[in-house]
């Protein structure tokens, strides 16, 4: 997998060089003070969808004004020219107050086995006005990141953040964003598929992906994938590819994980996961039936996490191993066929099931053990930031 980012131009980072955006240029409207005058304008976007229809240039019309393209310096604040590193992505707005929302690895960086933040961050809107911003927090589970401009003397277009859990495959969709710096780019396509796990910034997976034939090129990162309605579905986050350009499959953040990230990351700068500590593999009706275990599908447990809730709680791992249909499976671990009552058809049912819980919570586990039914009781903890840990 790629990431749709792409390094900046130097012509397109140099004027922004030697702005600190850590200072009050992106701080809250509270921060800087009581204004008796507020010029900033925000613009309200209803009723995009022709009925039945999908009208891809009445949305870019009314909703390019609210995508933007996001500038990064990195290495202390230097300019290019200054041996600095830079990048650039796309985000949106999400709200009249300067909140604009982009994916993570916009703004961050790996260095050293630990997430750096931009030094500087610039977002350019579609009139041409490029203005300081503060990194409020970023999710690296879900590649999602939150930013703030000062919204005064600013006009705003908010994107409205729709459903992704009933979208179907073969909607159509369109994509707004800056491939290869080309900012306030349109390109359509139709939902290929969806429920797509795909690689996160951290060893943790992303489920219920969106992977969409909508052109997704570097420089697409954090821009909207948005339905016929005009609505956010989804943010860009990856591309499938083996030369770095769009080969008819990209991938798009959830807008509910994104949602969920937003939520936190606004009221405290960081994003909690429940987590449980194992890995596990698909149990399927055949490969049940060479096992000789009772059950047509479920999360066969693989390995349990040291010290992990799981390993609390007695939850055990495979024991032994074997090849069946070309597959190398371990064997002898407890298979987990439901939780709080709720099925696992798949193997990332069981992580999707865990994630609408919070750290603390304690659900039930319905397994076979020896094969043998069971029930196990797990208090959840907090994701940690290896899954080696």
């Amino acid at each position: 997998m790629r990431r749709a980012a792409a390094a900046a131009a130097a012509a397109l980072l140099l004027s922004a060089a030697g702005c600190d955006v850590n200072g009050t240029g992106g701080g809250d409207d509270e921060a800087n003070g009581p204004r008796e005058v507020t010029t900033t304008r925000v613009q309200v976007v209803e009723g995009l969808g022709k009925e039945g229809g999908f009208d891809p240039g009445a949305i870019y019309d009314r909703l390019s004004p609210g995508v933007v393209t996001i500038l990064s310096i990195f290495n202390g604040g230097a300019s290019l020219l200054e041996g600095g590193e830079g990048g650039q992505g796309s985000g949106f707005v999400i709200d009249g107050n300067g909140y604009i929302t982009t994916n993570a690895h916009v703004v961050t960086t790996e260095r050293s086995d630990s997430t750096v933040r931009a030094d500087q961050v610039y977002v350019e809107f579609s009139d041409g006005n490029r203005v300081p911003a503060r990194i409020v927090g970023e999710d690296p589970n879900a590649d999602v990141a939150l930013l703030k401009v000062d919204p005064q003397n600013l006009s705003l277009t908010p994107l409205h953040l729709g459903d992704s859990d009933s979208i179907s495959v073969g909607e159509p969709v369109a994509a707004i964003g800056s491939p290869f710096g080309e900012d306030q780019s349109l390109s359509v396509g139709v939902i290929s598929a969806t429920n797509r796990t795909v690689e996160g910034l951290t060893n943790f997976g992303i489920d219920n992906a969106i992977q969409t034939d909508a052109s997704i090129n570097p420089g697409n990162s954090g821009g909207p994938l948005l339905d016929a309605k005009g609505q956010v579905i989804g943010i860009n986050e990856q591309i499938a590819s083996s030369s770095g350009s769009n080969s008819g499959v990209g991938f798009a953040i959830p807008v509910t994980s994104v949602r969920y990230s937003l939520d936190q990351l606004k009221a405290d700068g960081k994003v909690e996961y429940a987590y449980l500590g194992v890995t596990s593999e698909s149990l399927y009706p055949q490969l049940a039936e060479h096992l000789g275990i009772d059950s047509h599908s479920g999360a066969l447990i693989s390995d349990v996490v040291n010290g992990s809730p799981a390993d609390k709680a007695g939850l055990k791992g495979s024991t032994g191993e074997t090849t069946f249909q070309l597959q190398h499976i371990k064997t002898g671990g407890d298979v987990v066929v439901a939780v709080d009552g709720k099925p696992v058809l798949q193997n990332n049912d069981l992580s999707k099931l865990i994630a609408v819980h919070k750290p603390g919570d304690t659900v039930t586990l319905d397994i076979i053990r020896d094969g043998h039914p069971d029930s196990v009781d797990v208090t959840l903890g907090s994701r940690p930031a290896d899954v080696n840990q």
